[in-house]
């Protein structure tokens, strides 16, 4: 028979044991789950009780898991996806009254890219849903969207974890932008004059811009340290310096689609020859069968899908 005083354990519980064995952390765990520090303490005291053990301990400025907490860890993902296998099955979504909360793990490009079709889909369908952008940080991926933080990663992060789900959404390459009135407009579009002309360079970085890695070597092979006129962690700051200075910006291609009109820039196709990005949808299997989580995943392939752009060209 079961220990009657594992029969007071609930899900909520669980949920906040397996979020602080992951992050090993009362302070990032108490973020993840929105809650304070002192919840999080008094319910982490009262799963020591009813395990026994102290399933974590300080080790310095650290918490580690014990033995204890290293041997529940995977038992209680398999009995959490379980267990929200089951709700998912059993709910039904509405997205005409539906007023959920959908998070977007998206960087800077993103946010232009992704959001405004959104929304307006969700105006003409969905007219109670809403969006929140969820900040890219020094957290892993996964951590967002295992705890629910967000619901989907959208974009290209080739160190997401492998056993994420992800579908393909499409490649984008890469164009360059300058203001209209740049002097030398018609010089810098071939590789001489690009070389020699002005640049702002958008630096990769670990989270956000992991991809543009083999871009940004590629334009400083061809730059001197010296036409480096500034350097930006955003693609997006970088495309509005070059529209106030005579600097060249180089854009993922549907970025600068969306933003050289309201700007005033000028895009060119960038002489040099650089790898395409590949644009996905990452999520967790905690919420592959959720119904809402479905819908969401289904309209953003709807609308951004390389399947979608091909009927398009077709047309």
């Amino acid at each position: 028979m079961a220990d009657p005083a594992f029969e007071q354990l609930s899900l909520r519980d669980l949920r906040i044991l397996q979020v602080l064995l992951r992050e090993c952390s009362i302070t990032r765990a108490a973020e993840v789950l929105e809650t304070t520090q002192p919840q999080i303490s008094k319910r982490l005291a009262y799963l020591r009780s009813q395990f026994g053990d102290q399933l974590l301990v300080r080790n310095g400025h650290a918490m580690q898991p014990t033995a204890k907490g290293l041997e529940v860890a995977p038992q209680l993902k398999g009995l959490l996806d379980t267990a929200d296998g089951l709700q998912a099955d059993a709910r039904v979504f509405e997205p005409a009254t539906s007023d959920r909360l959908f998070g977007l793990l998206v960087t800077d490009v993103g946010m232009v890219r992704f959001l405004p079709p959104l929304l307006a889909r969700m105006a003409e369908t969905a007219p109670r849903l809403r969006l929140r952008a969820v900040p890219l940080g020094s957290w892993q991926i996964e951590s967002k969207l295992e705890s629910g933080e967000a619901d989907l990663a959208l974009g290209a992060f080739p160190r997401a974890a492998s056993h994420l789900r992800r579908q393909q959404l499409y490649s984008d390459g890469y164009v360059s932008v300058v203001r209209k009135e740049h002097p030398r407009l018609r010089e810098i579009r071939s590789l001489p004059g690009f070389s020699t002309g002005r640049h702002i360079l958008t630096t990769a970085s670990e989270i956000g811009h992991a991809a543009h890695g083999q871009v940004e070597r590629a334009i400083s092979a061809k730059i001197a340290p010296s036409n480096i006129l500034l350097r930006v962690p955003s693609f997006l700051a970088g495309a509005i310096v070059a529209a106030q200075t005579d600097g060249i910006a180089t854009l993922p291609e549907n970025l600068a689609a969306s933003v050289a009109a309201p700007l005033g820039l000028a895009v060119f196709k960038t002489p040099l020859q650089l790898p395409r990005i590949e644009i996905a949808q990452y999520w967790h299997e905690r919420f592959h069968r959720d119904a809402a989580h479905r819908w969401l995943r289904a309209v953003t392939f709807e609308l951004f899908g390389e399947r979608r752009r091909h009927k398009q060209a077709l047309r």
